[in-house]
């Protein structure tokens, strides 16, 4: 029987709500801080051989380092055993995705301020970027898409991917299959803290990378943490979410099979319901109990809703738009009549979903926005993956000797300002040589 929590008056709860949503990452990070810790130097110190130790010990799969990296042969194979409408669909998928992060292409630019001064930007890709895939529980070839395709249309030289062999040595063929559509130039049977390790540092036979993305258990989270500034990496995230915003009017089997579409993937996903009509949650209540009889994960589901499933009911929606930007959820479906009159209103989501016909599962696959999203209310201040992360920029700026002598005073006063007199002197020399010439001439 499902059981899930309710919530009146949610602002005066909401730190209620946000630490049961933070407790889902355990209070207790630095247990798995140091385990990490310890396997990052030991691959800087052992490099191929302790990451073939760690996949020994952690994956039951005995390697060479010769068989770290997947042969064509193995992608060959992937392809002939899985099935071609999976491949159509995936390829249908990429499209989407491609289409989208397309859109977010940047460019370098310059301009001309005035006669004798230049300003402007370059936008250039990482040259090698690091793509992590979990195993585990299930195999997420959707993750591939979404985290190879934006490096591609950021113009990535190199784009490898990490993921953990079963205990035979092989990787999911829909992995391989999904990897090889989306365009990945290499990729390593390593998965866990080894192969962050790995990537950041470089072994004889894992490139080192610019820049790592993707999600991963907990030791995976705190390797990404402990080597950034060594590379780039997207984000720490931690459990999925899902809030949906509902009226009287919503259908309650729609919102029930979108709770649960969320809550099977980890027992500590939450699932949110937020609305103004008593009546729906009960209804949505019901559809919770009467279709999870029918899904192959309710174990998973039922632990999930069981602890962070929550239902949140406002006076109006109004409120509920104001839980919803306090909460700042990873999914937002806006499950009502007119989702666009909505939209303005939502400040902090990662991905929102828009009208009853657009399940959070259409994201997660095949609209083309990316899924790889900001939880625990980050998206206050955190992005989507994008084709932004996989690039740098560099400003540049160029003065004629006109243009510096105009422009010396206020330099030197604002370097003497902040006591720096060798900034001022930089420009007082110039300034000086300038006018000098100027007297010769």
């Amino acid at each position: 029987m499902l059981n899930l929590k309710r919530i009146k008056n949610g602002k005066e709860n909401i730190e209620q709500l946000k630490k049961l949503l933070a407790d889902r990452s355990g209070n207790n990070l630095e247990q798995y801080r140091q385990t990490a810790h310890k396997i990052l130097e030991a691959v800087k110190l052992k490099g191929d051989q302790a990451v073939l130790d760690y996949t020994a010990r952690f994956d039951q799969a005995d390697l060479s380092a010769a068989e770290l990296e997947v042969t064509a042969a193995e992608i060959e194979q992937a392809f002939a055993e899985v099935e071609q409408d999976f491949i159509a669909a995936l390829k249908k998928a990429a499209f989407n995705i491609e289409d989208f992060h397309t859109e977010q292409k940047d460019k370098s630019w310059q301009k001309q301020k005035q006669p004798g001064i230049i300003t402007g930007q370059i936008c250039r890709p990482l040259k090698r970027a690091a793509v992590y895939v979990p195993g585990g529980r299930a195999a997420y070839p959707s993750s591939v898409l979404m985290t190879v395709i934006p490096a591609k249309v950021a113009g990535v030289q190199e784009i490898i991917m990490l993921t953990p062999p079963d205990k035979n040595g092989k990787i999911n063929p829909v992995i391989l299959a999904a990897a090889s559509i989306a365009g990945v130039d290499k990729i390593f049977k390593v998965g866990g803290a080894q192969a962050i390790a790995a990537a950041a540092y470089g072994t004889a036979t894992i490139p080192a990378v610019d820049i790592i993305v993707g999600p991963g258990n907990i030791y995976v989270s705190m390797a990404k943490e402990l080597v950034f500034g060594q590379v780039k990496i997207d984000m720490i995230a931690g459990p999925s979410e899902i809030m949906i915003l509902a009226e009287g009017s919503s259908n309650p089997a729609f919102i029930a099979a979108d709770l649960m579409s969320q809550a099977e993937h980890d027992p500590l996903a939450a699932a949110i319901l937020v609305t103004d009509s008593p009546e729906l949650i009960t209804e949505v209540e019901a559809e919770l109990n009467q279709q999870i009889t029918l899904l192959s994960k309710k174990e998973i589901i039922i632990e999930s809703l069981n602890n962070y499933g929550i239902i949140i009911e406002v006076e109006n929606q109004a409120a509920a738009l104001e839980m919803i930007n306090l909460v700042a959820p990873e999914h937002l479906e806006l499950a009502v009549e007119n989702p666009f009159e909505l939209l303005p209103a939502v400040e902090n989501a990662g991905s929102i979903f828009l009208g009853e016909y657009t399940p959070e599962p259409i994201g997660d696959y095949y609209a083309g926005p990316n899924h790889v999203l900001p939880t625990n209310s980050t998206a206050r201040f955190f992005s989507p993956l994008s084709v932004g992360d996989f690039v740098k920029y560099s400003g540049f700026m160029h003065y004629s000797k006109q243009a510096l002598v105009e422009a010396s005073s206020d330099v030197i006063c604002l370097a003497e300002g902040e006591g720096l007199t060798a900034h001022a002197n930089s420009v007082k020399v110039r300034s000086r040589n300038a006018t000098d010439l100027d007297r010769n001439d």
